[in-house]
């Protein structure tokens, strides 16, 4: 009698001990992340690039804890495309910002950053609100949701209008509207002046403050920092020339941000740096990629891509950041077409080649025929 209660309080102890294990685990797989961060394999996290399809492309977005470069285009401001984006997500989902760029007053960029597209929930639910003058609508719909409730209780319909009311990861932005004003005034806005700065010890330490209000967390909720930096080798600084201080600058800022959960986006262009010194910078750089605009009119590259009149630039990818693995990011494409979606949200397709005149059918003059008469269909051994 004793050895069986004695079993029997063994097995109850066991099975309390895994049921408060269990619950353990369920907590901590449950708890949630900071809005605008996404967990990927190998322990990585990712916030948006403000583009959806650049997320894909990456894997999942910007890396937490990496530098993303992006070389510039002598020819055509493009990469303020990618740099606005950039920090409009990064505002959208509230998360603190530090910008620097070679101007006199840096806030005024902040007015050219974009608006959210809204999405068709919300449309929907727009039409709905304003729309519904009569109210068989509006009955119809408490009865449906007095339903829903009934069969399946009230905890599931507050977990749908949840995820409902959850914030996208990735957003598609109007460039021809811009974001709404007090977004721009929030106090989790930094912005930094590098023209006529004779050194970087100003920016390294405003970097160096930002940075260590996101201290390096592996779980739970992260709070993500973003750091952008526009044109950094611009000939209008102060520092301009100094090779080597924007190099160990560089080195300083990714070994900063390794240790942090931020991200930190710097365009700089390439073609004012001696070749040496602009291989440093792809050197230093986790992600790396480059940015080329399409001349108004080409006719060559008309006849050769598909859906060349939609598209604005070139993005080639060549270094994508990888976080606790020595495999490398093998991508399937690495050059893309930066195109307009009805000329205001930016689209990244791989590029198509159009089919070249004359290659879809017989051509006489191109014919396969090994014979020395064009005019034989078959081929002639």
């Amino acid at each position: 009698m004793a050895a069986a209660a004695g079993a029997g309080g063994q097995a109850l102890g066991r099975s309390s001990f895994s049921r408060a294990a269990s619950s353990k685990t369920a907590s901590s797989s449950s708890s949630p992340t900071a809005s605008g961060v996404k967990l990927g394999p190998n322990g990585a996290a990712f916030v948006s690039s403000g583009i959806p399809d650049l997320d894909s492309i990456l894997g999942g977005g910007f890396l937490l804890g990496s530098v993303v470069m992006v070389m510039e285009d002598s020819d055509a401001p493009h990469h303020l495309l990618l740099l606005r984006a950039f920090m409009a997500q990064g505002i959208v989902h509230k998360q603190p910002l530090l910008f620097a760029g070679p101007m006199k007053e840096p806030r005024t960029f902040l007015g050219a950053l974009p608006a959210p597209v809204a999405s068709s929930k919300e449309d929907a639910r727009q039409r709905a609100v304003t729309g519904s003058s009569d109210g068989r609508a509006s009955d119809e719909g408490l009865r449906i949701a007095w339903q829903y409730r009934k069969y399946f209780g009230d905890e599931r319909t507050s977990s749908a209008e949840h995820r409902d009311n959850k914030q996208e990861f990735s957003n598609d932005f109007d460039l021809r509207k811009p974001l709404e004003r007090h977004l721009l005034n929030a106090q989790h806005i930094e912005c930094v002046s590098t023209q006529d700065a004779d050194t970087l010890s100003d920016l390294q330490d405003r970097c160096s403050t930002f940075i260590s209000r996101h201290p390096r967390k592996d779980g739970g909720n992260l709070n993500a920092g973003r750091i952008a930096i526009q044109s950094l080798c611009a000939p209008q600084c102060g520092y301009f020339g100094k090779d080597w201080d924007m190099v160990s600058f560089i080195r300083s800022l990714k070994a900063m941000v390794r240790a942090s959960n931020a991200v930190a986006v710097i365009t700089f262009p390439y073609t004012v740096l001696s070749d040496s010194f602009c291989k440093r910078w792809q050197h230093l750089a986790d992600t790396l990629m480059s940015i080329k605009a399409i001349p108004d009119e080409d006719k060559d590259l008309a006849k050769l891509l598909t859906g060349y009149q939609d598209m604005v630039g070139f993005l080639h990818v060549h270094k994508v950041a990888q976080t606790n693995s020595q495999v490398p990011v093998i991508l399937e494409a690495s050059t893309f077409s930066l195109k307009l979606r009805k000329r205001r949200s930016l689209v990244l397709e791989r590029l198509n080649q159009a089919p070249v005149d004359g290659s879809s059918g017989p051509s006489s003059g191109a014919s396969g025929s090994c014979s020395s008469s064009a005019q034989g269909s078959q081929l002639d051994f």
